[in-house]
C-alpha cells in the first residue's frame, strides 16, 4: 500500500482546513442536497442541466470533502523549536534582497496544503523555499528560476 503524503502545515492552517471541512459537511452538502431537489422538480431529468450541474456540484463538493479529511489526518504541525532562530525553516518569515540590487521580498515558508502566494505564504516545495531551507541569515544563495538562476542574499528570519 502506498505511503500517504504528509501535509506540513502551521496550527493556523490546520484550523482554516478544520473549518472548511466543518462547513463543507454542514452547509455546502446541505445546499447542494436543496438544489438537486428543485432541479428534479423542473421535469426530464435527461435533459436537466440545472439537476446536471448540482450533480456535478455535488461531486465536487464530496471530492473535496475526502481531500480535506486526508490532509487533515496525515497533517503534521510544523514545530521549529528546536531550530536556531536565524535559520530558515517551516513556519518562519523570510526576507530576502535579489543580488545585486533588487528590492526585499518577504515569504512564510508554509506546507503546499497551506501555500498562498497573494498572502505571502510560498509551498516548501518552490524553488525558492527549497533553495532557502536550512540556510541562515546573510548567506547568498542561488535559486533556480523558469528564467534562469536568481542570487538572493537572506536578510532577516524571523
Amino acid at each position: 500500500m502506498p505511503e500517504e503524503k504528509e501535509f506540513y502545515m502551521t496550527e493556523e492552517g490546520l484550523q482554516k482546513l478544520e473549518n472548511e471541512l466543518e462547513y463543507l459537511k454542514i452547509e455546502r452538502r446541505q445546499e447542494v442536497v436543496e438544489r438537486i431537489k428543485i432541479a428534479r422538480d423542473f421535469g426530464d431529468l435527461s435533459e436537466n442541466s440545472e439537476y446536471d450541474a448540482a450533480k456535478d456540484e455535488q461531486a465536487f463538493v464530496e471530492s473535496r470533502i475526502v481531500q480535506v479529511e486526508n490532509m487533515i489526518r496525515n497533517a503534521v504541525i510544523i514545530q521549529d523549536e528546536d531550530v536556531s532562530p536565524d535559520i530558515v525553516s517551516l513556519g518562519r518569515t523570510i526576507t530576502f534582497q535579489e543580488l545585486p540590487d533588487g528590492e526585499e521580498e518577504s515569504y512564510t515558508i508554509v506546507g503546499s496544503a497551506e501555500a498562498d502566494p497573494f498572502e505571502g505564504k510560498i509551498s516548501n516545495d518552490s524553488p525558492i523555499a527549497k533553495s532557502l531551507l536550512g540556510r541562515s541569515i546573510g548567506e547568498e544563495v542561488v535559486v533556480p528560476t523558469p528564467a534562469g538562476e536568481m542570487n538572493v542574499k537572506i536578510i532577516n528570519v524571523e
